[in-house]
């Protein structure tokens, strides 16, 4: 395991402390590796989705609600299997 160090403002770390208490984490180290693989993983939905919204996104065409229902439907289930 990599060791990383990190300064928090005064106030950020008091935050931190409240948090962990609310919440029951035993130790920082703990909090803060949830947090960073929370962080990594919204912005790995925030790369599908962007991904999804090139992928089915504006046509030039006209489309009915039907197709707009099987497009998502479709979106949905790529998304789902890649982040399965």
């Amino acid at each position: 395991m990599e060791t990383v160090s990190i300064k928090l403002e005064e106030n950020i770390a008091k935050d931190l402390e409240k948090a962990m208490k609310r919440n029951h984490y035993m130790t920082k180290t703990e909090f803060i590796r949830e947090a960073i693989r929370d962080k990594m993983k919204d912005l790995e939905k925030e790369e599908m989705l962007l991904r999804v919204k090139k992928m089915y996104g504006a046509s030039k065409r006209r489309t009915t609600d039907k197709q707009l229902h099987e497009a998502g439907e479709k979106a949905f289930e790529d998304l789902e299997k890649e982040l399965a």
